[in-house]
């Protein structure tokens, strides 16, 4: 199943802010609509007022038996009344980090980084999924989406502040934090 991100002019979420970390920003959007499909066609082809990102989620990589099992005993599902706030932070990596081996690249993630060791506090408060897509030739590698309640945004800024300066986010050539408002329809 893929799950597309389409800035745009309509959608499911209020785009707040898009803030480039590293490298080129993606253009601002009032707005970010989220589906799900079992097809997609390629190229994504972007327009002048418009983006589309494209990942899956896949299987879990870099995690041990231990650790997936500390994640999902704490870990919240996505779609949460109370979780109106949101982020898409789209990542892509060097080279460098590509040409790792595996192992290699789980010494950083864990041994060194301690991604999940020093974010499992966070939750169940915050709700994420990453989303693969470098296969897709799309102009990223990762689609990281997170989903919060307002009064958790603080905690939130402190986890990305801590993935940020780890080992693992040297390798990070291009980051955009797309910050978001989940659209409430009143009756």
């Amino acid at each position: 199943m893929f799950r597309m991100f389409r800035g745009g002019h309509s959608g499911g979420w209020r785009v707040t802010s898009i803030s480039p970390v590293v490298g080129e920003p993606l253009p601002f959007v009032p707005a970010l609509s989220v589906t799900d499909s079992e097809a997609i066609s390629l190229p994504l082809v972007p327009s002048r007022n418009a983006w589309r990102l494209v990942g899956v989620a896949s299987t879990t990589r870099y995690t041990e038996r231990a650790e997936k099992q500390q994640l999902t005993a704490v870990q919240a599902e996505l779609g949460r009344l109370e979780a109106t706030s949101a982020a898409l932070i789209p990542i892509r990596k060097s080279e460098a980090w590509w040409e790792l081996t595996q192992e290699e690249r789980r010494k950083i993630f864990e041994d060194k980084s301690h991604h999940i060791a020093s974010t499992l506090r966070f939750l169940p408060a915050i709700a994420r999924q990453l989303y693969h897509s470098r296969d897709l030739g799309g102009p990223f590698d990762f689609l990281t989406w997170f989903e919060f309640a307002p009064p958790d945004a603080s905690l939130f800024e402190e986890l990305v502040a801590i993935l940020r300066q780890t080992e693992e986010w040297s390798y990070v050539e291009h980051e955009i934090d797309v910050r978001l408002v989940k659209e409430v329809l009143s009756a």
